[in-house]
């Protein structure tokens, strides 16, 4: 029998249905689980479920597995900040079980994979009213496909994953593809986007320009990291320098690619015209004069940095790296999705949609009579 899954925004409350009085008074307890809050979409996530989550009906705490306490302002003060500082995850094991035991939260929402499956290992020795939410971060096929992940992995979720009272997955898409890899197991699975911080990429619109050249300026945010293509970004934007010759790009991130990554760049002779900017843990300020933003992904669940870019007003080229990111890219104007994971592919798309909003700009300032109508917006 086929997994179901079910679609709405709300954490699988049903929107028709009536608390008991008593229910509308309490303050529910939620326990958020994540490694730490440096990097990733996921840990972005947590994050915002912190601060935005209201405090008049939940009591809210964070536990953070790797990290020590964070530095004041990180994270609300109404939050309690549960800090492990184990050197790995599953070293943390008792620590995490002494915790849950002690604060009987009503409900434990866990966010990335790894984390994942020791929550609901040790799920079988929570107190019973605790309710276990995982958030899945990532497309589960393509993960083992390409992911590097240990061979067992794919057990472990079919394993584990049952066991969670809800499974939340950021697109219809990765939604669809559990249930596929999950077969008949019948854990509850809803669809909820992932959160943007609007009001941080309202704040960051007036601030100062990041960029100092002519341009066009390209931005590209995440991890250096395989899967996140940017080799194949830098191969495109050697092609795209060849007709817009000022063209620029900066990208967001640190990891293990960096090193080879930087070199590539040398080699194309793009040392003038790729900055490698480090990790910026909101990158909200590089909005502002970027000309359009590239997910050049070759695995992606639903990428945060693409959801908030377009959220800043940017206008983006991404690959088909997820059926999430298709499905979302198919209803965004300014919005261009290249046919193919390839270099050559990007920076086809890349010169298309540069072409378009170049025409579309001129137009806009009434400079280019002479150029043939260009539909506004573009991408679509």
């Amino acid at each position: 029998m086929r997994q179901k899954y079910f679609i709405q925004g709300n954490f699988g409350l049903n929107p028709t249905y009536t608390l008991p009085n008593e229910a509308m008074t309490k303050r529910y307890k939620i326990l958020l689980l994540i490694p730490h809050l440096g990097g990733g979409g996921a840990e972005q996530v947590m994050a915002l479920l912190a601060r935005g989550l209201s405090r008049d009906k939940y009591e809210m705490h964070l536990g953070l597995i790797t990290q020590p306490a964070p530095e004041p302002g990180v994270v609300p003060p109404w939050v309690s900040v549960h800090a492990f500082e184990a050197p790995r995850i599953r070293s943390s094991a008792l620590a995490l079980l002494r915790l849950i035991r002690r604060l009987q939260p009503d409900v434990i929402l866990s966010g990335i994979a790894h984390l994942n499956f020791l929550v609901l290992l040790l799920k079988p020795f929570f107190p019973k009213k605790t309710r276990v939410i995982v958030r899945q971060n990532a497309t589960i096929s393509a993960a083992l496909a390409y992911g590097g992940l240990p061979r067992y992995t794919g057990l472990l979720y079919r394993m584990l994953y049952r066991h969670a009272d809800h499974v939340i997955c950021q697109s219809k898409a990765m939604a669809e593809d559990m249930a596929e890899v999950l077969g008949a197991h019948n854990a509850s699975i809803t669809v909820l986007p992932n959160p943007v911080d609007l009001e941080g990429i309202r704040a960051a619109a007036n601030g100062p320009s990041q960029w100092n050249s002519p341009g066009p300026h390209l931005l590209a945010v995440g991890r250096l990291s395989s899967e996140k293509g940017f080799d194949l970004l830098l191969e495109a934007m050697a092609q795209i320098r060849k007709l817009f010759p000022t063209a620029d790009l900066t990208i967001l991130g640190s990891g293990p690619e960096q090193d080879r990554l930087q070199a590539q760049s040398h080699a194309l002779a793009l040392d003038e015209a790729v900055r490698f900017a480090g990790y910026v843990p909101k990158p909200y300020g590089f909005y502002r004069d970027a000309t359009l933003f590239v997910l050049s992904s070759r695995h992606e669940g639903m990428s945060n940095a693409l959801l908030e870019a377009a959220a800043g007003g940017l206008p983006v080229v991404a690959t088909p790296a997820s059926g999430g990111v298709v499905e979302w890219m198919k209803d965004q104007s300014n919005a261009w999705l290249t046919k193919e994971i390839s270099a050559n592919s990007l920076a086809q798309t890349l010169l298309e949609a540069l072409t378009c909003l170049s025409a579309d700009s001129l137009h806009r300032s009434g400079t280019a009579d002479c150029l043939p109508s260009t539909k506004s917006p573009c991408g679509k």
